[in-house]
């Protein structure tokens, strides 16, 4: 069971996970040892799953976002195999979801512009079957790479 401190580390880890562990303690009134002994549960029961570094997207040179909308009529589990193993291999797919409904994928592209998005779209199409795709282009970003609530973790 987590407890409030446990749940201000995940907070505060995931707002900045480059937080020392002097500042994690200073914040959830702990001591070093105790707080590092506890980031290193959360980390082996599987809250923290990795430690990550937001990049600037402007300054990498990809600043467009395009999201492809896939139908496809495969739905066995090896057609489901190969198309996660094309996309995996593709730097530019940030993101991969399958969904209900009319569209059974979305892939969220960091493009350095639109035209960029053909090439994406032929690496994806030569290697498997699709039957439609369709694309759009985020005008602009509202809300992006927020923190997840942590009140809800047990």
């Amino acid at each position: 069971m987590l407890d409030e401190r446990d749940r201000k580390l995940l907070d505060l880890l995931q707002r900045d996970a480059g937080l020392s562990v002097v500042d994690l303690a200073d914040r959830v009134a702990l001591s070093v040892s105790a707080c590092s002994r506890r980031i290193q549960r959360l980390e082996t029961e599987g809250y923290i799953a990795r430690r990550t570094v937001v990049l600037d997207r402007g300054r990498l040179g990809v600043p467009t976002t395009v999201y492809a909308l896939i139908r496809t009529a495969h739905h066995s589990a090896e057609w489901m195999e190969r198309f996660a193993a094309v996309i995996a291999d593709i730097p530019e797919v940030v993101e991969a979801h399958r969904l209900t409904g009319n569209i059974d994928y979305i892939l969220k592209l960091a493009l350095p512009r639109v035209e960029h998005y053909d090439v994406i779209y032929k690496q994806i199409v030569r290697k498997v079957e699709l039957f439609d795709v369709s694309a759009a282009i985020s005008m602009e970003t509202l809300k992006d790479g927020e923190p997840l609530p942590v009140d809800y973790a047990t």
